[in-house]
């Protein structure tokens, strides 16, 4: 009994295997089955109707669709003067430059043509277009294509190179316009949109905000305050329009500030309220005209508000009055700091000028100044900026005196020095040694004409002036460089240290 259940007991193992097999083979079969069966049908949702968005940011569409048409693209072909002869064709980095440029044989100069690109915008029906007066400065043809591809040519009506604004007309009629705004109601932060041709891809638009308003650059038109911005704006942007949120214009794109040629983050736009005024008078063959204050500014450092006795360094300081100018008849002196104009405060140099510039000549303003720290308001009528002189320095001859305190040589000034230059006193300094002068930025061929705020006419008045000034302070030192005037700050020493 026991060897037959022995003999039976290795077949077991064996039909288990086979069933396990079979329910293997039976699962294989069972899995081809469903993979070979029809895929359930995706289940998208399609909804193309508007939906309300989920974030909320600016949507600069309805402004493009109701003023995009009048943005025109300028295209402007002049004649220039260029060296004629081989060019090298190595880059200036490279060792070969130099070895090449010596064998370049220059030639004689030769005209060329050279084409522009810029862009501008439509203001009235009847073909008055407004762009940045560089964009054709200087051009023999000048082409204006609309929105809608159709091109004209462009007569030029009128320019102001100060202010670089052009006026262009074409022959045509029924034209979509811009509507005009008013840029003194710009404010920091708010979002603006522009449209142009950058690097010659027409209607191409850009956005961003107002970073700054009345900016003044340096080597630029200081009669320009500036819209400072981010909104991406290059080469071909120029004379196209700036736009607020209500589709107005308020700037003329002008300009960026740039070491790659590129934009780099900041824009600037001349303001339209500017542009216009220089508008109606070339639309009117008016000559343009500046309003002239007839002197000098420069900012108030904290050592020179120190100087002259103000609470805290603001406003545009007086260095110089033209004689019998509108701020001489109305009694403004060097040394005044101008801290409203109009009404409007000047928080700094840069703010002054444009505000004078602007002001129609014969207009009276009154004008807020800090003398010698007191408050005083000043009556001034504004004058016609007359066209440009040059005065340069003369020679002075004469008896010279050492100021010892100062540290510097000086000589009088002969009347014919003084005419040129346009002063009435002041002592020409012909030697700077090592001290307060030379730390004051004080160098020869200047002519310092106030000390202390006391006039200077003859080296020993300058030097009895200084003998009784206190040491360790600040000093304001006036002086005269070619034909600017302007203020510094000395600290005197101890006398006889």
């Amino acid at each position: 009994m026991n060897d037959t259940r022995d003999r039976r007991s290795p077949t077991a193992p064996k039909r288990l295997l086979a069933v396990l097999a079979v329910c293997v083979l039976g699962f294989g079969l069972g899995a081809t089955t469903l993979s070979l069966a029809a895929p359930a049908p995706l289940n998208i949702l399609v909804n193309e109707s508007p939906q309300k968005p989920l974030v909320h940011l600016p949507d600069f569409t309805p402004i493009i669709k109701k003023v995009g048409a009048a943005v025109v693209n300028i295209s402007s072909t002049s004649t220039k003067t260029v060296p004629q002869g081989a060019q090298n064709p190595f880059p200036p980095n490279s060792p070969f430059h130099q070895f090449f440029h010596q064998f370049m044989v220059p030639g004689g100069p030769t005209q060329q043509k050279v084409s522009d690109l810029g862009s501008g915008f439509i203001i009235s029906p009847n073909g008055y277009i407004v762009t940045a007066a560089h964009v054709v400065h200087g051009a023999d043809h000048i082409m204006v294509t609309l929105a809608n591809h159709h091109a004209y040519p462009a007569k030029l009506v009128g320019m102001s190179v100060r202010y670089d604004t052009a006026l262009l007309k074409i022959k045509a009629n029924n034209l979509p316009t811009v509507p005009i705004g008013n840029s003194d109601h710009l404010q920091v932060g708010q979002w603006l949109l522009a449209v142009g041709a950058p690097f010659g891809f027409f209607n191409t638009v850009t956005q961003g905000v107002v970073s700054a308003v009345n900016r003044s650059l340096p080597h630029d038109d200081q009669y320009i305050p500036f819209i400072q911005s981010d909104v991406p704006i290059n080469p071909g942007n120029s004379g196209g329009p700036l736009f607020n949120m209500s589709g107005q214009v308020v700037g003329i794109n002008d300009q960026i500030y740039t070491k790659s040629g590129g934009y780099m983050g900041l824009s600037f736009s001349i303001p339209i309220n500017t542009v216009m005024r220089v508008v109606h008078d070339l639309a009117q063959h008016k000559p343009i005209q500046f309003g002239w204050l007839g002197v000098e500014v420069q900012d108030v450092s904290a050592k020179m508000g120190k100087a002259l006795h103000l609470k805290e360094p603001v406003g545009a300081l007086i260095a110089s009055v033209v004689s019998k100018g509108p701020a001489a008849k109305a009694g403004l002196q060097p040394g005044d700091v101008v801290v409203t104009f109009n009404d409007k405060p000047v928080y700094d140099v840069g703010q002054l000028p444009p505000m004078i510039g602007n002001t129609q000549p014969g207009t009276k303003v009154s004008i807020g100044i800090l003398r010698n720290g007191k408050p005083k308001t000043l009556e001034v009528t504004i004058g016609t900026l007359p066209k440009s002189a040059s005065a340069q320095a003369g020679g002075a001859s004469g008896q010279s005196g050492d100021v010892s305190r100062l540290q510097i040589q000086v000589q009088p000034l002969t009347k014919s020095a003084a005419k040129n230059l346009g002063i009435s006193h002041g002592v020409l300094v012909i030697g700077v040694g090592s001290g307060p002068a030379a730390q004051a930025g004080i160098t020869p061929g200047m002519v310092i004409q106030d000390i202390g705020q006391q006039p200077v006419d003859s080296p020993a008045q300058l030097e009895h002036i200084v003998a009784s000034l206190p040491s360790g302070e600040p000093i304001p030192l006036r002086v005269r460089k070619g034909k600017q005037s302007l203020y510094t700050v000395v600290i005197l020493p101890a006398p006889g240290s």
